[in-house]
């Protein structure tokens, strides 16, 4: 039982998959009783502790959710209040942002305060499913859509303006760089 409590206090007893609060006086035989998983199946796990020997954390997960998943490789679903089109595998895009960096089109959107709101929840999911992940967020307009990215903090970008962002319980704030239509959202810990 230590291990769970250890792994609990980590993640904030919330289940990594379905985000929901995890109650850790219930029974682990409940199928909302806390349960330990890993990130990956043990396939890859047995593999890439083979070429590496990293192992991504164990995570804390609700007994239905980890048994539901079973050998499959996990799918961390996206809020139904959203309203996004051609939405990323969240995993999958958080995987290479760890691996590679570089830039992850995660969905596009038909206005810009759906976009801004898909910004936000990207930036809040992300910082529990990948505590040690910093991104933030970019917003381009695109033929009449929002294309929502996340990319790794740029050293040294230039904040032209800011700007309000609608994120609650979080200082924020935008940054228009030049004089394209671009804007990146930026949410600070706080």
């Amino acid at each position: 039982m230590g291990q769970l409590n250890d792994v609990g206090e980590t993640d904030g007893w919330r289940c990594w998959l379905c985000d929901e609060p995890v109650d850790r006086e219930m029974s682990p035989n409940d199928p909302r009783g806390a349960s330990v998983d890993t990130r990956i199946t043990k396939a890859r796990a047995k593999k890439r502790k083979q070429d590496n020997g990293n192992l991504p954390p164990e995570r804390l997960a609700h007994k239905s959710c980890n048994t539901g998943k079973g050998a499959n490789d996990p799918v961390v679903p996206w809020a139904d209040h959203l309203i996004v089109v051609d939405a990323a595998p969240i995993i999958a895009a958080a995987e290479r942002l760890e691996r590679k960096g570089g830039r992850e089109a995660m969905g596009r959107c038909p206005t810009r305060g759906d976009a801004d709101a898909v910004a936000a929840w990207l930036i809040d999911r992300l910082s529990r499913l990948s505590p040690d992940l910093e991104v933030h967020s970019e917003i381009v307009t695109t033929g009449g859509q929002y294309l929502v990215s996340l990319l790794p903090p740029q050293s040294g970008s230039q904040s032209l303006r800011s700007l309000p962002a609608r994120v609650t319980g979080r200082r924020s704030f935008c940054e228009r760089q030049g004089a394209s239509r671009r804007y990146v959202a930026v949410y600070t810990g706080g």
